[in-house]
């Protein structure tokens, strides 16, 4: 793992904004008043899916309420490549380039990203601010391949099934503010067959229970009883 260092830019301050303050003190109150130390990866995510990257001033503020020495969030953050050390474009392009992907056409998504965005990595942001992009491992959505995460602030979704042409006007639309719809381009839910000749799981009575007998567990009453 090659290492890695906080943006030589930082801002004067930070502060969680009223959503994020709601969320600190969620997992705040999982943990006992001694073990403050075990919320420092949530609140170090919710740092970043506010802010899109993790600050030394945010290290500081979250170091103070888990009442922990700097430097051990330093450590945490600067282990976990899943942090932003460092501002990124608005939308960070995550292209899964393991076999399933690669063996699909990974190569031509990431080649539609050099075109649009530029040389791959976090630091490589495109000249309106709005994308940047780089290779990823395995993301678990191989039956869906190929496939991109979006990452920003409003979440981490997945875009699967892709082609270049779909990932190109997908990038358009970011850049243009537009909303883009996650899930498979292709129309079907999930992982669910591509080419099957008959529907199935059309029928809700197959996975919604109604089927099941009622079981009596041992040491309860049923519900006549």
């Amino acid at each position: 793992m090659s290492v890695r260092r906080l943006a030589e830019e930082q801002p004067e301050s930070f502060a969680f904004s009223k959503d994020s303050e709601a969320k600190v003190k969620f997992w705040l109150n999982k943990y006992p008043g001694d073990r403050k130390a075990s919320a420092v990866i949530p609140l170090l995510w919710i740092a970043q899916k506010q802010e899109n990257w993790v600050s030394e001033p945010a290290m500081r503020e979250i170091a103070a309420r888990c009442e922990m020495p700097y430097i051990r969030v330093y450590e945490v953050a600067t282990f976990y490549t899943m942090f932003n050390l460092a501002p990124t474009g608005q939308h960070l392009i995550q292209v899964c380039g393991t076999t399933p992907c690669w063996l699909r056409g990974a190569d031509a998504l990431k080649a539609v990203c050099e075109k649009k965005i530029g040389p791959k990595g976090r630091a490589h942001v495109s000249a309106d601010g709005k994308l940047a992009w780089e290779e990823v491992e395995c993301l678990g959505a191989c039956a869906n391949a190929p496939m991109v995460q979006v990452s920003n602030t409003e979440g981490d979704l997945y875009y699967e099934d892709l082609t270049p042409e779909a990932l190109e006007g997908m990038l358009d639309d970011l850049v243009a503010g537009k909303a883009i719809k996650d899930g498979p381009i292709s129309g079907r839910k999930a992982s669910e067959p591509t080419g099957a000749k008959h529907p199935v799981l059309k029928d809700e009575a197959l996975f919604d229970g109604s089927r099941a007998a009622p079981a009596a567990l041992p040491n309860t009453e049923t519900a006549e009883g």
